[in-house]
């Protein structure tokens, strides 16, 4: 089994010690009870890892011996996930489930049908994806935390898919109404793809006219309708199977 990971704003060198505490260092201590002699991989969450040795336990810190230091590769292609904003309580839940599933950039979406709106708390929002994100980055061992994006209003959303285009990209609006599917998409050959995910109330009909309009594919994910929450996780996991990502 792969050593648990940690998160170090910075690794040092094979031969150098180091010291992981603040909340990193309060978990490995005290909820994980790592122990002296124990095996960690640090990360600085941006592709370096680095094979360490636990010398040294305190109240809320660890000291490592460092062994090793490597970069890990990106995965191919990339992958955006547009999530539009879930219900409270599910919120961070689309967020662990999406980095668990391996998305590489996030961005929350004020949709038209949201039920939650961030228009006065959107920093405080995505602060809570980013703890998600990383928490979720160390279950699943990634040498990438997954970037979270600003908020994001539908008049974001269509530059953002027009940018997206003209670079070359596959963006899939799923829905409902999709004439194709997401699996017939040219994704083995795709270099970055866009996942558009809308709310639990689904896209109204001028957001899915202003996203076509832009570039768009409107597909359909799958024989049956997810939650705004899951179905993120469900199209990684299809676009893993079908591209060299898995």
């Amino acid at each position: 089994m792969a050593a648990t990971v940690f998160y170090l704003d910075e690794v040092p060198e094979p031969g150098a010690v180091a010291v992981l505490d603040g909340p990193e260092g309060r978990h490995a201590a005290t909820v994980r009870r790592i122990k002296v002699g124990e095996p960690i991989t640090l990360s600085d969450g941006h592709g370096v890892l680095a094979d360490s040795e636990v010398v040294a336990v305190q109240k809320d810190r660890l000291e490592l011996a460092v062994r090793d230091r490597r970069i890990a590769a990106l995965p191919t292609p990339a992958v955006t996930v547009v999530q539009a904003l879930p219900k409270s309580d599910r919120s961070e839940l689309a967020v662990e489930l999406m980095t668990e599933a391996g998305a590489d950039l996030i961005v929350a979406w004020q949709a038209a049908r949201c039920v939650a709106n961030w228009e006065a708390k959107a920093a405080k929002g995505i602060e809570k994806w980013r703890a998600a994100a990383k928490s979720a980055a160390r279950q699943s061992r990634r040498a990438y935390i997954p970037e979270i994006a600003g908020l994001h209003r539908t008049r974001d959303l269509v530059e953002l898919v027009r940018t997206a285009k003209a670079n070359g990209a596959i963006v899939a609006a799923l829905h409902e109404s999709g004439a194709g599917k997401f699996t017939e998409l040219p994704l083995a050959r795709a270099s970055e793809v866009v996942l558009i995910v809308g709310p639990e109330g689904g896209l109204d009909d001028t957001e899915l006219a202003a996203l076509a309009e832009a570039g768009a594919d409107i597909v359909l994910l799958g024989p049956t309708v997810l939650r705004t929450s899951t179905a993120a996780a469900v199209a990684l996991g299809a676009l893993g199977a079908l591209t060299p990502r898995w």
